[in-house]
C-alpha cells in the first residue's frame, strides 16, 4: 500500500520532517517527507496497511510541538526500489 500525505497546520521549523523520517522508518515503511511553500508537510509511505495506518495516527497526534488543523490522505499506486524513506529538502511549488 503506498499513500501520498499532506499535514496543514504549525509544522514547519519544529523538526516535523525529521519527526515524519523517524515514525515511518521506525515502521518498516518506505518513502519521503518534504515541506510545501504553503506551510504544510508533504509525504509518500509505502508498506503494509496496519504500518501507515499507525503512521497516519503517529502524523496527526504525535509531534508534541505540533498544532495539526487539517490531514489529507490518498491511496495511490506502489511504486518499487525505495529503500528508505527519506526527507526531500528540495521545497516544491504548490
Amino acid at each position: 500500500m503506498r499513500v501520498i500525505f499532506r499535514i496543514y497546520g504549525s509544522v514547519q521549523g519544529i523538526g516535523y520532517r525529521w519527526f515524519v523520517r523517524d515514525a515511518a522508518a521506525g515502521l518498516a515503511l518506505t518513502g519521503l517527507v518534504r515541506n510545501l511553500r504553503d506551510g504544510s508537510v508533504e509525504g509518500e509511505a509505502q508498506g503494509g496497511k496496519k504500518a501507515i495506518d499507525a503512521l497516519m495516527l503517529k502524523l496527526k497526534t504525535g509531534h508534541p510541538l505540533a498544532v495539526i488543523t487539517k490531514a489529507e490522505v490518498n491511496i495511490t499506486e506502489e511504486l518499487a526500489g525505495e529503500k528508505d524513506f527519506v526527507i526531500d529538502s528540495s521545497r516544491q511549488e504548490r
